[in-house]
């Protein structure tokens, strides 16, 4: 690390919906704030992966749309005028005098009483498809940053997961038709949301696998897959949605020296990791009994900000009080 670019009292890592609302709540309890991400935008895996999905687990919304919620959290955190080092990940960490020295890629580096990691599932990669690899950008996606551009297309779902199902019900009014295909007989998604999907009418096709996709020079135009009898049916589309999960890892953050579990960093009761000054909140945070929900990640922020704050000034209340008494 070379140039102290920045001095704040707590540097988030990662600038999903957990970090947004960390920063907001850091800056509620008058601390400075810088909120580094690898991402060009702020989002975290929302923005990247399905910015036009509803999302069904945020108290006090039926439903929200990802992009409207993360346009609302970024405004929400900007009353404390955070600062944002977007597409630059965060590299070494080393300890100075009172605090933390953590290296935010292009030679910088951020001076920080503490640090708050918010980095969800860390660097992502989708998982492929075994076939149509030829294909990816030319009907072939992962994720879906605007559904007007398959409008009016046939689209086939590729998966079992909440991911597949999740995209089968945002695209299904938008267009012509929507297909799933999935391996096996059983989903992992969760039940309620394959009822939605089948009381639309989607036909979901199992046990299948994809086994050719074919186009032209304008792109995909038919899938065929073979069905579990051994037989083979031939699909139209123009889109083909494979939502066969992802492989994550923390990146440079495993080199930190914090406890780890199966890629999550162990935190206790504070949000407090095994290395001092340093807290995790969100997907990325494990103890027992962790439930991953975006509204958990929105908790366990405040326990960590709370605890930050008396960690950096003792004199501190860990309680500062409802939020709704300080307009």
């Amino acid at each position: 690390m070379t140039a102290v670019s920045h001095e704040v009292d707590l540097l988030i890592v990662g600038a999903g919906p957990t970090g947004l609302f960390a920063a907001y709540y850091a800056g509620f309890r008058g601390l400075s704030v810088a909120v580094v991400d690898a991402l060009p935008e702020p989002g975290g895996q929302v923005t990247a992966m399905y910015p036009e999905k509803m999302i069904f687990d945020v108290a006090g919304f039926p439903e929200v749309r990802g992009r409207d919620l993360v346009a609302a959290l970024v405004k929400q955190a900007g009353q404390y005028d955070p600062d944002y080092l977007l597409g630059r990940p965060a590299t070494e960490m080393s300890d100075v005098d009172g605090g933390l020295l953590v290296g935010v890629g292009g030679g910088e580096a951020v001076r920080a009483g503490a640090v708050l990691v918010t980095a969800g599932i860390g660097e992502f990669t989708p998982r492929p498809l075994p076939v149509g690899g030829d294909w990816v950008g030319r009907g072939v996606v992962h994720f879906i940053p605007e559904l007007s551009v398959h409008s009016g297309h046939d689209v086939v779902v590729v998966g079992g997961g909440d991911s597949a199902f999740d995209w089968a019900l945002a695209l299904h009014p938008v267009a012509r038709s929507v297909t799933l295909v999935h391996r096996r007989t059983r989903f992992r998604a969760h039940s309620g949301l394959v009822g939605k999907v089948e009381d639309l009418g989607v036909p979901l096709i199992t046990p299948a696998e994809v086994a050719e996709i074919r186009g032209d020079d304008t792109g995909v135009r038919e899938v065929e897959v073979e069905l579990g009898d051994g037989q083979r049916r031939v699909l139209p589309a123009q889109t083909v949605v494979a939502a066969l999960g992802f492989t994550a890892d923390l990146g440079p953050i495993e080199e930190w020296g914090l406890a780890l579990e199966k890629r999550a960093i162990l935190v206790d009761s504070t949000m407090r990791t095994s290395r001092s000054r340093v807290y995790a909140a969100g997907d990325v945070a494990a103890y027992p009994g962790k439930v991953k929900l975006i509204a958990t990640g929105f908790g366990e922020a405040a326990t960590a900000v709370n605890n930050i704050a008396v960690e950096l000034n003792p004199g501190a209340h860990l309680f500062p009080g409802h939020s709704s008494n300080m307009g």
